[in-house]
């Protein structure tokens, strides 16, 4: 019998073939790449190399972000790859993140430090299982307006890493203290299965007479990141944790916008 029920060995083997495709073998592949560099940032960690262990779980992050998109442009969107990427960011996102921060300060608080990053780390599985098990479901409200569930995995790691962040670029110990690390890593997490609404790309549609604009700025970030890559870092973590009240907020207007609508355009009783 196949892996779904009622397919047969044929089937399954054909379903398989489909998804190792040649246009398939290059997202796949980049998510390969990716679970890599996440693997790889915990070796950095195990050296006590914290800022290239960061570095590498960031490069994850930008490869998590190309190789959907290079499915979809290569028309290449298979059920292999998909179960393929979850479970790569599931070890990136979730996994290596949690043993970096531990690693790094956790684990001079090994009880309570150790239970934070255990909580991180399911959290992230949870909502990479949640997202998975809602991909063929029409009812999401969220969705259907343009919204994320709650925080991405590959954003709820660079929210971990803020007391990082901010310990290199100051070199002050309170930012590594244990309890105060652990405090934001079960934060974080509750924000990754959270039910919130998360404001997506699709929603960030600025004005015509500011896209200029805005193409320098993306300029200007990328000159930052280059210059004072730890300080930028803090200062885009900041902005996100400023947007996700925004994106409550927008939802909210939203909702009641539809709500309003709805009545307008239901047709009358009959008589």
């Amino acid at each position: 019998m196949g892996d779904e029920p009622g397919e047969s060995d044929a089937d399954a083997r054909r379903r398989i073939a489909r998804s190792l495709s040649i246009r398939a073998i290059v997202p796949n592949a980049i998510t390969a790449a990716a679970l890599c560099s996440g693997l790889t940032g915990i070796r950095f960690a195990i050296a006590g190399d914290f800022e290239k262990s960061v570095q590498a779980i960031i490069l994850a992050g930008l490869l998590d972000g190309i190789d959907g998109r290079a499915a979809r442009l290569l028309k290449a969107q298979t059920r292999f790859g998909a179960e393929l990427d979850s479970l790569a960011d599931s070890i990136s996102f979730g996994v290596a993140p949690a043993l970096i921060v531990y690693l790094w300060t956790l684990r001079d608080l090994p009880s309570i430090g150790w239970i934070s990053a255990l909580a991180f780390t399911i959290c992230c599985v949870l909502r990479l299982a949640r997202f998975n098990a809602r991909l063929d479901v029409l009812d999401q409200p969220h969705k259907q307006a343009g919204f994320l569930t709650g925080v991405p995995a590959p954003l709820g790691a660079g929210l971990a890493f803020l007391p990082m962040y901010l310990w290199i670029v100051s070199g002050r110990s309170e930012f590594a203290n244990p309890i105060a690390v652990s405090g934001w890593m079960v934060l974080i997490a509750f924000l990754m299965i959270s039910n919130l609404p998360t404001l997506s790309w699709s929603r960030l549609r600025p004005p015509r007479d500011i896209r200029i604009g805005i193409i320098a700025l993306v300029g200007l970030l990328a000159a930052a990141l280059l210059t004072e890559p730890w300080l930028t870092l803090v200062l885009i973590t900041l902005i996100y944790l400023l947007l996700i009240p925004v994106g409550i907020v927008t939802y909210a207007r939203f909702r009641r916008r539809a709500a309003q609508v709805e009545p307008a355009a239901s047709p009358p009783p009959d008589a």
